[in-house]
Parts: structure tokens; C-alpha cells; sequence
């Protein structure tokens, strides 16, 4: 992490330990007068569970290793907003394993988005599975979206239409694994990721040779083609949201091209 951004992270957990008070923390203290403004150090280390040199470290700005789940002890300690721990974990750069647990509860909210876009849309959950989609989108994705598989990644590899069906399946599998790997760095220990990533290894060769070669990349949107069974060759633009309070879920758009063949080959 920058040398500035540990200072900014540092600033911003001293302010929110200084504005919090020994008994809003549930600290019984023997009424006297108190020099420091709120929680002292190491009252807010003994909330956290750690040492009072570790987390004063970490209010100086010095470089040392926090981990997610300390992380979230300290937010949970200092009674920050969910606001507040949102942006304590944007600053460090990791994923907030409260948000993590949380996603096996999809609001409805979340799951009536594609059905209020016109275009092909589909949601994902935060290991790729798909959780809702539009009427487009199922005409779009026969062999997928009409079958009782529901992740991504297990469609791309083991479905034998999947490679007919992604114009350029040898490059667009090859990246999407590692799309698959850097978004889903924080859910490496989880059981749910161990049983699907073990599963690809064993069944699919492809999946296996490429993820051995450790590749990471970015999410990113671009053109896709597809080679549909009825329609032919279609192009589409592809668009990624996040939403801001459930991280770990994506809402997937694919807008059609200006100009797009759809003439049976």
C-alpha cells in the first residue's frame, strides 16, 4: 500500500477512535479526567483484540499487514457506519468478509434488475452463478441459460456448445479464468469456491492447464460474439455493474452493436 494511502487509513481510524466514547464502546471507566479525546489506544486494542503497539502502527501510517478479518474487528470496535466501513476498507484495499457473508442473501432488489432492461442482462452471484435473467438474455444463451447449470465457468468449460457458441472460446475462456481468479481472491478458503474450482480442475483439462498458469486480469467489458444456433452471428457490447452495496454480485448487460449480422451461416 502507498506510503500516502497508510497515512490517509491511519488519519481516518484515529478520528473515529477519538470520537467515540468509553462508554458508547460499552468500557466501564473510573470517572476521572480524561487527556484524550474518546477512546484512548489501547482501550480501542483491547476492544479490537490485539496489540496496543500493532494498532498504534497502524494509526502512524507505518507499513504493517492487516489483514480482513482484523480489519473488520476494528471497524466493528470503533461502531463505524456502514458508510464509514466501506470506505476504512476501500483505503486498505481489501474485501470486507461481512460483506462476503452476507451475499447468500440476494435482496429482491437485486434479482428484478435484468427483467427491467431491454437488452440482454443477467446477475451474477460472487462466484458466477446466475441468479436472475431477462427474456433476452435466455434467448440469448440457449445452452445455458436452458440448462440446470448455472455457473458461468462450469457452461464455458464443460458445455461441448459453449465452444461453438464463443466465437473465440480458446481466448475468451483463457480470460475469463482470470478474470474468475482476481475477482474471487477473497473467497479462495471458502468451501463453496474450493468444491467448484476442485470439480473444473478434474473434469475439464483446459481448466486445469489454465489455471496452473496463475494468470489475473481485470473484469473488463468490450465487444462479445456469438454464434447462436437459430440467429447466427451476433455482436453485442458487454457493460459490468457493481452494485455499491452488495460488491460481490454483478449485473451483466450486453448492448447490440450498430451493426450486427444475423444471417444463418
Amino acid at each position: 500500500m502507498p506510503t500516502d494511502r497508510r497515512q490517509t487509513l491511519g488519519q481516518f481510524l484515529r478520528t473515529q477512535r477519538e470520537k467515540l466514547s468509553p462508554s458508547q464502546a460499552g468500557l466501564l471507566v473510573v470517572p476521572h479526567r480524561r487527556r484524550t479525546p474518546g477512546l484512548r489506544r489501547e482501550e480501542a486494542a483491547q476492544l479490537c483484540g490485539i496489540s496496543t503497539t500493532w494498532y498504534t502502527w497502524l494509526e502512524q501510517g507505518r507499513d504493517v499487514t492487516c489483514s480482513p478479518s482484523t480489519l473488520s474487528r476494528i471497524a466493528t470496535a470503533l461502531k463505524m457506519s456502514a458508510t464509514e466501513r466501506r470506505y476504512l476498507f476501500t483505503l486498505a484495499e481489501l474485501r470486507d468478509p461481512q460483506q462476503i457473508a452476507s451475499s447468500s442473501a440476494t435482496p429482491d432488489a437485486l434479482l428484478s434488475l435484468p427483467g427491467q432492461i431491454k437488452s440482454p442482462a443477467y446477475l451474477l452471484d460472487p462466484l458466477w452463478n446466475v441468479l436472475s435473467a431477462n427474456d433476452p438474455a435466455r434467448a440469448l444463451f440457449t445452452g445455458w441459460m436452458h440448462s440446470p447449470e448455472s455457473n458461468q465457468l462450469r457452461y464455458v468449460f464443460l458445455n461441448p456448445e459453449a465452444r461453438v457458441f464463443l466465437t473465440d472460446w480458446p481466448d475468451r475462456s483463457r480470460r475469463l479464468l482470470a478474470e474468475f481468479r482476481a475477482d474471487t481472491a477473497h473467497l479462495a478458503r471458502t468451501p463453496a469456491f474450493q468444491t467448484l474450482t476442485s470439480a473444473l480442475q478434474a473434469e475439464s483439462q483446459e481448466f486445469l492447464h489454465f489455471w496452473q498458469d496463475q494468470r489475473v486480469l481485470p473484469r473488463e467489458g468490450g465487444q462479445r460474439s456469438f454464434q447462436h444456433p437459430v440467429r447466427g452471428v451476433l455482436n453485442y457490447e458487454q457493460i459490468t455493474l457493481t452494485p455499491a452495496e452488495h460488491g460481490g454480485y454483478k449485473l451483466v448487460i450486453l448492448t447490440p452493436n450498430a451493426v450486427e449480422q444475423n444471417s444463418p451461416s
